[in-house]
């Protein structure tokens, strides 16, 4: 068997010093070392095989991060693990205290296209993978054809649609070699909750954008447009992931959703949840009241159904600890999961033939305030996104 630790990582807006990412946003070379320290020591605590890394503007702020993180990892072997010839070496403890250096691990890079200059910078994500890559990542923004969602009216006529031709960030696609196995890990940033606001031509801004003379009609809309790509973007990503399940092939999918796992984005990316028994449902093409699928048409359903659903890790364990503190955002008071790592029923522990499972899972959030703390330190340059690891065990049973 096969163990394996695989985890998200929203590292908010990872760049080098004195880079203008947003307009009038920039780290001095003190808050970038600040930064980059705390990214080291979350990575190392984290110390996980495979890493999604979402807001990085940088491939070599990222590498930064790492090759710290290794240097760190190195000190902390070099105190903690006993040299092999004192009698105690062997204990298992050491094996968990030790720390596996990323010098020879993969790192996949997916750069936004929307990326602009100097204060209109656009993040893109990142998966570090101490197993390497099955074949060649594969990043998903640029749509072969755009994609048109119709709809119809309540009486029946044509009620125009919504299109989009680009994802608002990349989500990257990589095939991990686990053991005999191969997963494919799908890394996504969808639109944020943020609204999207028009600017008139000629404008300076949008007029929804002065709080002063507040619009809170516009503001609502700004939100719908928001909503409706960030839908229109996990549907996008479903596609991709049911094209894995259909090819038999096991996936998981990690990111920053933007979104609880009950909102209807995650449920699109997900799948449906089935129904206990189909059985007493009236059937689609009823012709009397009497018309209800039969038993055999439940099982046939149940499996259609579950066959292509993704299982959230959060929940998985929350099932199985009656833990209650997972979260891993913090805003206006509220403290909610928006990151998540979801997984084919190749992982789940109901299923008969699971290839493999969760043992454990962590979320790394002590450093998330909601803003309402002027003491705490770390609202600026820490990360404002808690850090999951799903720590996994694939293959046969040890014997």
């Amino acid at each position: 068997m096969t163990r394996f630790t695989i985890a998200s990582f929203n590292v908010k807006n990872l760049i080098e010093a004195d880079q203008e990412y947003y307009k009038f946003e920039h780290y001095t070379p003190e808050e970038y070392a600040w930064k980059r320290a705390w990214l080291a020591d979350q990575l190392l605590t984290m110390n996980a095989d495979i890493v999604c890394f979402q807001e990085i503007f940088s491939e070599a702020a990222l590498r930064d991060v790492v090759i710290e993180t290794d240097e760190l990892g190195q000190a902390a072997n070099e105190a903690n693990i006993p040299h092999r010839s004192k009698g105690y070496a062997r204990k298992a403890i050491f094996r968990k205290l030790a720390y596996e250096p990323y010098t020879e691990s993969a790192l996949a890079y997916a750069p936004n296209l929307f990326d602009g200059g100097p204060g209109d910078r656009r993040p893109g994500v990142a998966i570090l993978s101490r197993f390497g890559f099955a074949g060649a990542p594969e990043i998903i923004q640029e749509l072969p054809k755009p994609l048109a969602i119709p709809f119809t009216d309540l009486d029946g006529d044509e009620g125009g649609h919504y299109r989009i031709k680009r994802l608002s960030r990349p989500i990257l696609k990589v095939r991990v070699p686990i053991g005999d196995t191969v997963v494919t890990v799908f890394n996504c940033h969808l639109k944020s909750k943020l609204g999207e606001l028009p600017r008139p031509e000629g404008a300076a801004f949008p007029p929804a954008a002065d709080l002063v003379n507040y619009d809170p009609a516009a503001r609502a809309m700004g939100s719908l447009r928001a909503g409706l790509r960030r839908m229109a973007e996990a549907w996008v990503l479903r596609q991709a992931v049911l094209e894995e399940l259909e090819a038999g092939k096991p996936v998981m999918v990690l990111g920053d959703f933007n979104d609880s796992e009950h909102a209807v984005s995650s449920e699109i990316i997900s799948g449906e949840t089935p129904f206990r028994n189909y059985a007493w449902m009236r059937r689609h093409d009823a012709e009397t009241r009497r018309d209800r699928y039969t038993d055999a048409e439940n099982e046939i359903i149940q499996e259609k159904i579950d066959r292509v659903r993704l299982h959230s890790a959060e929940k998985l364990f929350v099932r199985k600890s009656l833990r209650d503190m997972v979260y891993t955002s913090a805003f206006g008071g509220v403290f909610e999961s928006i990151d998540q790592i979801l997984m084919s029923r190749h992982f789940h522990p109901d299923y008969a033939r699971k290839i493999g499972e969760m043992e454990y899972f962590s979320v790394l959030n002590d450093h998330l305030t909601d803003g309402s703390h002027p003491e705490a330190p770390y609202n600026k340059l820490a990360s404002d996104h808690g850090q999951i690891v799903a720590h996994m065990a694939i293959g046969e049973p040890d014997a």
